[in-house]
């Protein structure tokens, strides 16, 4: 317990010496490149940026689901040979009419073999007026809801990465909400056209026999072009290969008319339905939609077999870029809403850095003061352990590249302050068993002994709670309670080992024979 080997002190040295590294790369400027040069990065609310509240469209999720079920709903009718009259979309169900009441039955049997996304997505009924109704499940909406927020949250996080802003932060709140922070960017309009736009592409066949008229029939929806000077084009509302298929998308300037297209790449289903569609419709025109816009229906020369193909449409580089950008995050199940946007200039978050800095400093320096007045030469050591201690802070965050926000500064303003705790517990100790007539020796290693057992208690207890804060909390909380966790660790170490050190190399090379405590 007294006994520090010169292996052990040069570990503890070489800690500290090492945490001094690494906080370096957050005070100066990088020398040379190959050197790795890890910093803590500023939150939004230290280095100013954009806010943004985005909200997901969940009736556009249950309407989507019932317009592929009326689809569904039709075709295997279709396909069992039976028919129906007056087929329509309602808010939460698919009805029609039988063709013949003969029919009733042979209807509910095909229908309630339909495949389902989720189990007891929908139920197939019929009321006394032979009405059949094909309903989805309250179950089955709220699974769809839950899964589509966190289906948008993975997909703003990719598409959020792909523009290179700087440790975004992305939480959910609430059922249908996504609040995303982007620290350095004062001007999201970009990203806020990246997460304003669904990208789902789905490819259609264009129903020809459809063109001119003003009303479309069954299976035939009229979509807008891409280029409101085109006009609109019929086609088929079933999908015939889903973008979702898609594996990659790049932008390229086309070599044959020197304009910029977007190249994409289906995965092996994509790849085999879209070589199927191409063989078996030569001559046809096929449509290229992207939320409900067609981009372009070329026709069909010959099968397409290679899994690929090539979008054009007049764009721009980067427009181009942007769709590629789209296609290989991959596309949201609903449209987002922007309901809240907040900017915070890079001036108030350098006044935010300041107010930090001088509340951290006036703290450290008022414990320095109150550890140097109340025990002597061994408050400068506990001083010393502390200044270690906010070291090894920053050296911890910068090798993770955490983000620091007010919360944090706050956080590593507590941390100190508990740091100070556990030299104040070990000085009493000593100041008791000197006060029992104990020598010099005795005194510091009873003081040690008997504090150590407490400070590791309650430390411990601190810890799991903060740990608790930082697993299940979001956003400043989490924040908080890293910088709380990380000192904690540090706080140990340079209590019980550092400060320790300095006391007993001290007591080894003087032997008191009166403690300055």
């Amino acid at each position: 317990m007294m006994y520090y080997s010169r292996l052990k002190m040069a570990s503890v040295l070489g800690v500290c010496l090492i945490g001094l590294a690494l906080c370096l790369p957050n005070f100066i400027r990088q020398p040379v490149a190959s050197i790795p040069w890890r910093q803590i990065h500023l939150g939004l609310d230290l280095r100013g940026g954009s806010y943004l509240l985005l909200q997901v469209d969940m009736q556009s999720v249950t309407s989507d689901r019932l317009r592929t079920l009326t689809d569904e709903t039709r075709q295997t009718l279709l396909k069992n040979g039976l028919g129906y009259r007056n087929l329509t979309t309602g808010a939460r169900a698919v009805t029609f009419t039988p063709r013949a009441p003969t029919e009733a039955e042979a209807d509910l049997k095909a229908l309630r073999a339909m495949p389902m996304n989720v189990p007891s997505e929908f139920t197939v009924t019929q009321a006394p007026d032979g009405l059949v109704s094909v309903a989805l499940s309250d179950e089955a909406s709220h699974q769809r809801a839950r899964d589509a927020i966190t289906q948008s949250i993975e997909i703003v996080r990719r598409r959020i990465d792909a523009t290179g802003a700087i440790d975004p932060q992305i939480t959910r709140q609430g059922e249908d909400r996504i609040i995303v922070e982007l620290p350095g960017i004062s001007d999201p309009e970009r990203v806020k056209h990246l997460l304003g736009t669904t990208a789902k592409m789905t490819f259609h066949l264009v129903a020809d026999s459809a063109i001119g008229s003003a009303v479309p029939p069954p299976g035939v929806t009229i979509l807008p072009m891409s280029d409101a000077a085109l006009g609109t084009l019929p086609v088929y509302n079933h999908v015939d290969v889903d973008g979702a298929d898609l594996t990659n998308a790049s932008a390229s300037i086309d070599q044959q008319s020197g304009e910029w297209a977007v190249n994409f790449t289906f995965d092996s289903v994509g790849a085999r339905q879209f070589g199927e569609v191409t063989r078996t419709n030569v001559g046809k025109r096929f449509a290229i939609v992207l939320d409900n816009k067609v981009i372009e229906a070329p026709v069909i020369r010959t099968a397409i077999t290679g899994g690929s193909g090539q979008i054009t449409g007049g764009f721009s580089a980067q427009q181009a870029t942007d769709m590629a950008l789209l296609l290989r995050a991959g596309a949201l199940p609903a449209p987002l809403n922007v309901i809240e946007q907040r900017s915070i200039g890079p001036s108030l978050g350098a006044d935010s850095i300041r107010a930090g800095a001088m509340s951290l400093l006036a703290g450290l320096v008022l414990v320095i003061v109150f550890m140097a007045l109340f025990y002597g030469r061994f408050g400068w050591y506990a001083n010393i352990a502390l200044l270690a201690n906010l070291v090894l802070m920053i050296a911890i965050l910068s090798m993770f590249e955490a983000t620091l926000t007010l919360p944090g500064m706050a956080g590593m303003l507590l941390t100190l302050g508990m740091a100070v705790d556990a030299n104040i517990l070990i000085n009493e100790r000593i100041r008791e068993e000197i006060a029992r007539g104990r020598t010099a020796l005795q005194a510091m290693q009873a003081g040690f002994e008997r504090a150590t057992s407490t400070i590791i208690d309650s430390n411990a207890t601190a810890l799991l709670a903060h740990v608790m804060l930082f697993v299940f909390g979001t956003g400043p909380v989490k924040g908080f309670a890293l910088t709380i966790t990380i000192g904690i660790v540090t706080t140990l170490f340079t209590t019980l080992v550092l400060s320790r050190m300095l006391m007993v190399r001290w007591y080894a090379r003087t032997r008191p024979t009166v403690l300055p405590v």
